[in-house]
């Protein structure tokens, strides 16, 4: 075994790695005893990957590049009845056709970060959907209701005498089922998963009498320090274009730097460490950090040249005030027509109440000014600019 070896091994088990399941000692003798097979399960809920899928995909990627066996699981039959962990309420069950959209593009995304070619990919609806009603029974019954009713979402519902659902409960018992499906070593996931992650390994040493190993990863925090989520605005999507990677990381609350580096970027810890300390001795402006962090994750997902150019972009448009080149031009018809309506027909806002949303926060410029009345009516020329929020340009012709 090799010291150089040796090293990545505990690098894996140590950078971004919150919890190992039973033990740290134990996985890492695993490793150095024979190649692992392990996986990481993603539910396509949505058609896009952002920034906190991008944590145990990394993780899976250094397996990966060690020469392990390594698992891509699509949650196509899990998908379908909808995660409860972390959730106030039931999520909306999806069908298989809303499934297949979502993950359309989901190979292209992930590819960004990790080879395919060298990768085996699953799906589970591939057994799950198959499952017969004996096999469920005999599955369900290594666990209790009361058991199943103890994760803290549940138990805030009951309190605020919400409805659990039934589906819900059985969501982590097919979670599970995919470790003995797939006959796993190891299974890779955030925090929120540890007790799904919990019922696979009982359900593997039940069903396979096998150990199976947990590593956690921790869960990025979106842009504003809240739970990463569409809702609250504030993530970071694989598919966004640089220059909005880079002007979103440019937003990051300052004490999301360091964890960012740690989690996203592949910076070295020795790096990671020496700017932790300049902010920290004031001997580096937080902006300059994040626009360090900002370019090093532009060049991890389109490049080096492209981060380039995004980075020339930002200090274009924010630093130096100036009008971005090469915005979107479009010609509309109208001589008036009432802002609203506007920013609708330009396709800048999905709906008109989004659009006065926009326009009482003063997100809305019109040739540099911030727009404050939503029933004003806009008289329409050549070269008029409309700007929502600080990314968004485009100009009339």
């Amino acid at each position: 075994m090799s010291k150089s070896l040796d090293s990545k091994i505990e690098e894996i088990l140590t950078r971004g790695v919150e919890e190992i399941i039973p033990n740290k000692n134990g996985l890492k003798e695993l490793l150095k005893k024979k190649k692992v097979r392990l996986y990481l399960g993603v539910d396509p809920t949505s058609p896009k990957i952002h920034l906190g899928h991008l944590v145990p995909l990394k993780k899976l990627k250094q397996f990966q590049e060690l020469g392990h066996e390594v698992i891509l699981l699509f949650g196509t039959f899990t998908a379908q009845i909808g995660d409860p962990s972390g959730r106030d309420e039931a999520r909306k069950p999806l069908s298989i056709k809303q499934v297949k959209d979502n993950m359309r593009t989901y190979k292209e995304q992930v590819s960004k970060i990790i080879d395919l070619s060298n990768i085996q990919i699953e799906y589970n609806a591939d057994w799950l959907a198959k499952i017969a009603f004996p096999e469920l029974v005999r599955v369900a019954s290594n666990f209790t209701v009361s058991r199943l009713l103890e994760r803290d979402m549940f138990q805030k519902r009951l309190k605020e005498k919400k409805e659990v659902w039934v589906n819900e409960l059985l969501y982590p018992l097919m979670q599970g089922y995919d470790s003995v499906a797939m006959d796993v070593d190891l299974e890779i996931g955030a925090t929120d998963q540890t007790f799904n992650m919990l019922v696979g390994r009982k359900l593997q040493r039940i069903f396979n009498k096998k150990e199976k190993f947990i590593l956690t990863t921790p869960i990025l925090l979106g842009l504003d320090g809240r739970k990463m989520s569409k809702t609250f605005g504030n993530t970071v999507d694989i598919t966004d274009s640089p220059n909005d990677i880079y002007g979103k990381i440019m937003s990051l609350t300052d004490s999301l730097i360091v964890p960012y580096f740690e989690l996203v970027t592949n910076a070295s810890l020795e790096n990671i460490k020496e700017i932790k300390n300049a902010l920290l001795n004031k001997k580096i402006n937080p902006r300059d950090a994040k626009a360090i962090l900002a370019r090093q994750i532009v060049s991890m997902l389109y490049g080096q040249k492209i981060a380039k150019e995004a980075e020339e972009y930002f200090d274009k448009v924010f630093k130096e005030k100036r009008m971005p080149s090469g915005i979107p031009e479009i010609k509309i018809k109208e001589a008036d027509i009432n802002i609203l309506k506007l920013l609708v027909r330009l396709k800048l806002v999905s709906s008109t109440s989004e659009a006065r949303r926009l326009v009482f926060q003063k997100g809305v410029k019109i040739d540099g000014i911030a727009q404050e009345d939503w029933k004003k009516v806009i008289s329409v020329r050549k070269g008029l600019v409309i700007q929502i929020g600080k990314r968004k340009f485009i100009k009339i012709v």
